[in-house]
């Protein structure tokens, strides 16, 4: 017989989280011999087992293995935050619960979970949890009470629980663990029904620090002289889920002030600040970005923050507001720093208004950093690296384990790793000239690339070669 530390939904769900800690167990299957678990091997095999066949009403059958085993799968299965059981109460979810949902936000966010997937196919129905950046499954649905859930979840969002053919959209808001949670619900009609995503947005945004968020000295030094300037934008690049709206909001932090009058068009709301005001973007009745923007400029603003710049439009909008003396900070999506640059170009904004108007470039990732309690040390050969990186005198590398504190992945937590590039005279020249590429310039300034700051994070220990790897070879 084979120990399981990774267990589908439908086994797991045989025990509660209470039940699993408490006696050191964990399910193995369910037959007609009865219910089927592994045991702490230290323990009173013959009490414990009369004792679940009472709490259980089942016949059981344990199957001893080590300590070691046991708790590495009840940390994979049945995690705890902060990895102390008697800290946090059990989640034990039922549909037929009326705090079901609320108890599925709770489990999210204890395990520092962003976005929650309930999904739909022909024959299951599950729940993923995005941790870190990576879906992980964490319940199985029947499938007669996946239409139960999901018109909860319509109820509670204000969506129209008849309307199964179409998108919805709607907004959740719940007080979880003394802190309150604002949940963005997407509803999409798919072949075999109705999926939606949950994304968990913190509303507090006080505990935002900009020296956290990864910035090297030198790039933070660069980047909060061109925050101080009284006009221009400010522009942070990178694909969705890269933290972008973070660094925004720390930057806002910093310039919130009681002489200045600062305002936000965004989609959606993700966090709160005292002293900003703050606009939901709706589409549907013409609030728009662009429009929202020319609003703005009659309001006496000193700062504006835009969501996103995702048209020619917009664009514009913010080109102008840069001009008439206004600082505007907004996100975009390309791969780099100078990739900005051609993409606003592309936008059909003339390349002398981008020259006299961007203060700062800025790309951002987030990178995966490994558990400080389990990573482990080896050797390294330079040649594993992308051709262009295999001068770096890299001797040793550390990979990722797995323990009781990581929930076994190896990893724990993210960090942002930037490459700022502040628009000196010399590079808008080069904007108005249209150069593609900027490298000869960052390596005589000392401007460091995602894919050199991602190659230090390794260097240091902090990250692991495939976590930097694809980073690399977009580099290369």
């Amino acid at each position: 017989m084979t120990f399981l530390s990774a267990l589908s939904p439908d086994i797991k769900h045989l025990l509660t989280i209470e039940q699993a800690w408490a006696y050191k167990i964990v399910p193995e299957k369910s037959d007609a011999k009865g219910l089927h678990l592994f045991i702490d091997e230290k323990q009173s095999i013959t009490d414990i087992q009369n004792e679940l066949e009472i709490v259980l009403g089942k016949t059981i059958q344990l199957t001893p293995v080590s300590f070691d085993q046991i708790e590495k799968s009840l940390n994979i299965n049945y995690p705890k935050a902060y990895q102390n059981v008697n800290e946090v109460a059990a989640v034990q979810l039922s549909i037929k619960d009326g705090n079901f949902l609320e108890s599925l936000v709770r489990e999210a966010q204890n395990l520092r979970s962003s976005d929650i997937h309930i999904e739909v196919y022909d024959d299951k129905c599950r729940i993923r949890f995005r941790v870190d950046g990576q879906l992980i499954e964490r319940h199985k649905v029947n499938k007669s009470e996946y239409p139960t859930l999901i018109n909860k979840i319509k109820i509670e969002a204000k969506c129209d629980i008849a309307e199964k053919r179409l998108p919805q959209d709607g907004r959740i808001r719940f007080t979880v663990n003394n802190s309150k949670i604002d949940i963005r619900v997407s509803i999409l009609p798919t072949l075999h029904g109705e999926k939606v995503v949950l994304r968990l947005l913190g509303n507090d945004a006080t505990h935002i620090d900009i020296l956290k968020l990864g910035f090297t000295k030198e790039e933070l030094e660069r980047y909060q002289m061109a925050i101080q300037k009284t006009h221009g934008i400010i522009l942070i690049s990178g694909p969705t889920g890269s933290g972008k709206t973070t660094t925004l909001y720390a930057t806002l932090k910093l310039l919130n002030k009681s002489k200045s009058n600062i305002l936000t068009i965004e989609d959606p709301i993700e966090y709160t600040l005292d002293g900003v005001n703050q606009v939901q973007l709706k589409d549907d009745i013409g609030l728009t970005y662009s429009e929202a923007l020319r609003t703005f400029l009659r309001q006496d603003p000193d700062v504006i923050m835009l969501g996103e710049i995702r048209d020619a439009d917009t664009a514009q909008m913010a080109i102008r507001a840069a001009l008439t003396g206004h600082m505007v900070l907004s996100t975009i999506h390309t791969n780099s720093a100078w990739g900005t640059i051609s993409r606003l170009i592309d936008m059909g904004v003339p390349p002398y208004l981008l020259a006299n108007t961007i203060n700062l470039s800025v790309a951002q990732r987030l990178v995966r950093m490994l558990c400080q309690h389990c990573k482990k040390q080896e050797a390294f050969n330079s040649l594993e690296l992308p051709k262009a990186f295999q001068t770096a005198a890299i001797t040793k590398q550390f990979k990722a384990v797995g323990c009781n504190q990581c929930y076994f992945t190896g990893y724990k937590g993210r960090k942002a790793v930037y490459e700022v590039i502040n628009i000196t005279k010399e590079l808008a020249e080069y904007i108005k000239e249209q150069k593609s590429t900027i490298s000869d310039y960052c390596k005589l300034n000392k401007i460091s690339t995602l894919a050199e700051n991602v190659l230090t994070l390794f260097e240091n220990g902090e990250t692991s070669l495939e976590e930097i790897y694809p980073y690399l070879i977009h580099e290369n």
